[in-house]
């Protein structure tokens, strides 16, 4: 999978999208119901150097398989929706199977 620039964007939209799942469902409630800010801080640093890989690995992808406008445009918008990431694999992961396939050939 993190052999090509897809299966690396994969892999981070996981990642980001599982991080910003935990930031908004268990660290913020911790930080806002029990007083405990230490959660978002360290979940929401990692949150954010995931972002930046997402958005790194999103431009890569995008420069290898020559991705239009529109769909940079919907993989950043869906960055920004809880679970969003998510989606957008189910997505791509079709399109990476594909791949695999003309690969093998």
């Amino acid at each position: 999978m993190l052999k090509t620039a897809l299966g690396r964007f994969r892999a981070v939209a996981f990642w980001e999208g599982l991080s910003f799942l935990v930031l908004l469902l268990i660290a913020m409630p911790l930080k806002y119901v029990l007083h405990m800010p230490l959660g978002v801080r360290v979940v929401g640093m990692a949150h954010g150097l995931l972002f930046v890989a997402y958005l790194y690995t999103l431009m890569m992808a995008a420069i290898e398989y020559r991705w239009g406008v529109k769909r940079i445009t919907v993989a950043f918008v869906v960055s920004l929706v809880p679970g969003g990431t998510f989606w957008l694999d189910g997505q791509l992961r079709g399109e990476a199977l594909a791949l695999e396939t003309v690969k093998t050939r």
